[in-house]
């Protein structure tokens, strides 16, 4: 195993100028353990960001692969990328660790949920947000209040964008200020909304630098609001939330009851945003071979693959099947329609 290049402090020379944060921060975010869920839009800025600023460790989970439409504002990609069919956290990782060695990159490709939350959160000292749903925000919440690490959430559409920071006990959780998800359709999306990239920078840019405060120590200075950007029309709005926590009645920070985390809540189903396809997931603790995968769509489309995906296009379908027995079917977002097509391609 090729040992990790020993970290020189010289590289955040910049950054251990600033003096909230100095020399002694600095160290602190060197001995940092950070997980990242999604790495598109969202994430690939915060990782960028912590990477280059000297997090210690960070632990990278996505679901999904480059394609040509992430370009616009997914700032680790690129069209060899796409070309390659390269799941996101793999090319994330490969980028990331051109661009600081010292730090410990773990990219994970699957999907995040209550079979696998507990198990990602091992050992981190903060979760970021760099999800795309509403689901696993509150799956989220919940494994942070339970285990007591602090996240940041981040959510855009559009031109606006949103952030919270929650650190469980000191401050409102996401269930204080949003009890339920919406209801399905209620809501725009990049589909119906699109989506532009200074939002994205914006809204990703003060994650990091909420996460930064976190893991070097320095709790004090967090915003304890949620802020709401609209840069289109250049305003600026922050909602105060201490009243929320107080009141007691949030059923999550509140009550203690975690409805995500126990798999009560949520489904596993998923409409991709601004794709025309949707994500199934296989049973907890499916492990499919990719070889034969790729040997039984062979025989009724046509198949390509790598170490991590196989991808098949059959008729209007493209479906892609990773090793975890998830799948993303393209071609609609009907879930009846995409669930057929998994059970005649790839099995119920």
């Amino acid at each position: 195993m090729t040992e990790k290049p020993k970290t020189n402090l010289d590289r955040y020379a910049r950054q251990v100028r600033f003096a909230p944060l100095g020399e002694e921060g600095q160290r602190r975010m060197l001995a940092s353990r950070v997980l990242l869920c999604g790495c598109g839009a969202l994430g690939s800025v915060i990782a960028n960001t912590l990477v280059r600023g000297g997090v210690g460790k960070l632990r990278l989970v996505d679901r999904d692969f480059v394609e040509l439409n992430n370009l616009q504002r997914q700032v680790l990609f690129d069209e060899a990328d796409v070309a390659a069919q390269t799941p996101k956290a793999i090319a994330a990782a490969e980028k990331l660790r051109r661009i600081n060695s010292t730090v410990e990159i773990e990219p994970i490709v699957a999907d995040v949920d209550p079979s696998n939350i507990v198990g990602l959160c091992d050992g981190v000292d903060l979760i970021l947000d760099g999800t795309d749903n509403f689901e696993t925000r509150f799956l989220l919440n919940d494994v942070s209040q339970k285990l007591g690490i602090p996240w940041v959430y981040g959510g855009c559409i559009g031109a606006e964008g949103q952030t919270m920071t929650i650190v469980p006990g000191e401050t409102a959780c996401f269930r204080c200020v949003m009890t339920e998800p919406p209801p399905p359709g209620t809501s725009p999306t990049c589909d119906t909304a699109g989506i532009t990239a200074p939002i994205i920078n914006v809204i990703a840019s003060i994650q990091a630098m909420e996460g930064m405060k976190i893991i070097a120590g320095k709790r004090d200075a967090i915003r304890r609001t949620l802020l709401v950007f609209d840069l289109w029309d250049n305003a600026v709005r922050e909602i105060k939330l201490d009243g929320l926590r107080e009141s007691g009645d949030c059923p999550t920070c509140g009550h203690r009851e975690y409805p995500w985390l126990e798999g009560d809540r949520g489904g596993r189903t998923a409409v991709l945003c601004g794709r025309n396809a949707v994500q199934i997931s296989g049973a907890p603790g499916t492990k499919l071979s990719l070889d034969a995968m790729a040997q039984k769509l062979a025989t009724v489309g046509t198949v390509s693959r790598n170490p991590f995906l196989v991808r098949a296009t059959i008729g209007e379908f493209v479906i892609t099947v990773f090793p975890d027995g998830r799948a993303i079917i393209g071609g609609t977002d009907d879930i009846p329609t995409a669930r057929a097509a998994y059970a005649k391609f790839i099995g119920s």
